[in-house]
């Protein structure tokens, strides 16, 4: 049992390991900076790269937005939303969707759920449905981990201490499916082919959990998770990604005050069963 279908590629995670300490002992080989052995690894050069390497991977935003755009043009083709625009720079949401039946739906992308950006967004006024959606494009991260933290270390905390609504989560990249990231869903012996191609790549059905319908608190200490007829972006996201029903994730949240200190104990569950729970936790935002 798991929060998350796919698991960390061993595989890859030996290969990742093998060839950080061919960097590490061979570097000095690379490039032309005239430096012998010694002098290369005394001069920082290694650490300075791997370091600015990094920061570009993590701030570098073009590619999941693409990402995003392409998805949503995919399902405005398919006439499941009617239009969509990009937040300026000052929002803390990314995308507004126009859904169809005249309900607004707000996007905000995140990469990996266990880093601190993921507390950082803001339910827009008078939408009807907000979404979380995660593209972790590290193949080397721990998918299970990711989605844990995301979901119940820190989204479960700040809805409940910002009153901040989340209606949905969603795990879902181009990598999803790929010889790095292989996905369990498509590989169950006898399921149909599952892939959608839109632009260059060929989508597995994404991950998707459906959050607490109203914020857990003392008159609401464990209110119901959303159904995915009720929120119209993601039933179109499952239903035009060949999502199927027994992979829905239903998170509830419980409330609770020990001792005048208030906690949550969360629970997802996926096709009847429970995958993940934890015990009560105090509400202590990372």
């Amino acid at each position: 049992m798991a929060v998350i279908p796919c698991s960390k590629n061993q595989n890859l995670q030996a290969s990742i390991r093998d060839f950080a300490e061919v960097l590490k002992t061979q570097a000095h080989l690379l490039g032309d900076h005239g430096l012998d052995e010694a002098e290369f690894y005394q001069s920082g050069i290694l650490r300075g790269a791997i370091e600015r390497v990094r920061g570009q991977y993590a701030a570098d935003r073009t590619e999941k937005r693409d990402f995003v755009r392409r998805v949503l043009n995919h399902l405005q083709d398919e006439a499941r939303i009617s239009d969509y625009e990009e937040a300026d720079g000052s929002a803390r949401y990314d995308f507004m969707v126009h859904i169809n039946a005249g309900k607004r739906t707000a996007i905000a992308v995140k990469g990996c759920l266990d880093g601190n950006n993921t507390n950082v967004f803001e339910r827009p006024d008078g939408v009807s449905e907000f979404l979380i959606w995660s593209i972790c494009t590290n193949q080397g991260a721990d998918p299970r981990r990711n989605a844990w933290s995301g979901i119940h270390t820190r989204l479960s905390a700040e809805i409940i201490e910002r009153q901040q609504q989340v209606d949905g989560v969603v795990i879902w990249d181009w990598r999803c499916g790929t010889l790095g990231r292989p996905c369990p869903k498509i590989e169950q012996t006898g399921v149909m082919e599952r892939r959608t191609v839109i632009g260059p790549w060929r989508l597995v059905p994404p991950c998707i959990y459906l959050m607490p319908s109203s914020i857990p608190g003392p008159d609401n200490p464990a209110p119901v998770p959303h159904s995915i007829e009720s929120l119209p972006l993601l039933q179109g996201l499952h239903g035009s990604f060949s999502g199927l029903g027994d992979e829905l994730n239903l998170v509830a949240i419980q409330y609770s005050e020990v001792n005048g200190v208030a906690g949550r104990a969360t629970t997802v569950t996926r096709s009847g069963q429970i995958e993940q729970s934890s015990e009560r936790t105090p509400l202590r935002r990372r």
